[in-house]
């Protein structure tokens, strides 16, 4: 067994406290273990990263899964821009970047097939 105690620096110690907020999975970029780098500070969990945007190479849904059966949750347009955030064997796994003027902080949050994405130059 491993005393916890002994990893806190002396004089310190830490609380979770306040309101907790659900997030809505289909619009915000925020899994367990991943969040989008914009929600530092509002969510808490182990890893942030930084949007890697990368353009559909054709017309495909967003997945609520990594998984072709899983229910869509938003539709990619060919040549959209797709934030990846996580990559996890032949899956994606991002939210499509928003328009300016669109007024929504993120747009739709799933998976797409790596096959269908390429970097943005």
């Amino acid at each position: 067994m491993t005393d916890n105690a002994a990893t806190v620096p002396a004089g310190q110690s830490f609380a979770l406290s306040g309101v907790s907020t659900r997030f809505d999975p289909v619009h915000m970029p925020v899994r367990g273990d991943l969040a989008h780098v914009r929600l530092a500070g509002k969510v808490f969990v182990p890893h942030y990263a930084v949007p890697m945007p990368h353009r559909a190479t054709q017309a495909t849904p967003v997945f609520a899964q990594s998984a072709q059966h899983a229910d869509p949750v938003g539709a990619l347009v060919a040549n959209g821009v797709f934030d990846v955030l996580d990559m996890a064997g032949d899956w994606a796994w991002g939210v499509i970047a928003g328009e300016p003027g669109d007024g929504l902080e993120f747009g739709p949050v799933g998976y797409v097939p790596l096959a269908l994405l390429k970097p943005c130059a």
